[in-house]
């Protein structure tokens, strides 16, 4: 997979798709009791927008585990300490071109000093 300006060119064996990237997945995990604040956060800022609907996401309760080192700064636990934790995971769609600026308030909303975040890109069908 390659990037050339704003399209992914992706092979597969002799196959090639040059495909244009417009939106990402962005999927985050929050604490349960920081979670509507932090949905509120990247709504706000124009993420999960979906043709005429906005603060679209998807959120499912799960446990996260971590242990943070010597050189951390937990919001919870201790360190050096296994932490189970009851978390939300937020998914929700992003136009490329806010998503910086999607970001940058996701990690100010957010009571982690490392969140886990992870932006998938996504493929218009239109472009198939």
């Amino acid at each position: 997979m390659e990037k050339s300006g704003d399209k992914l060119l992706i092979k597969e064996g002799n196959f090639y798709m040059n495909i244009e990237v417009n939106r990402v997945l962005i999927t985050v995990t929050v604490p349960t009791e920081n979670a509507e604040e932090l949905r509120k956060a990247i709504c706000d800022a124009g993420a999960g927008v979906i043709g005429n609907y906005t603060y679209c996401t998807t959120n499912v309760i799960t446990k996260g585990t971590f242990i943070p080192n010597k050189q951390s700064n937990p919001y919870i636990g201790e360190k050096e300490k296994l932490e189970i934790v009851e978390e939300e995971k937020i998914e929700t769609v992003c136009d490329v071109k806010i998503l910086k600026q999607v970001l940058k308030r996701l990690r100010e909303a957010h009571p982690y000093e490392e969140p886990a975040i992870n932006l998938i890109p996504l493929i218009d069908e239109e472009s198939l």
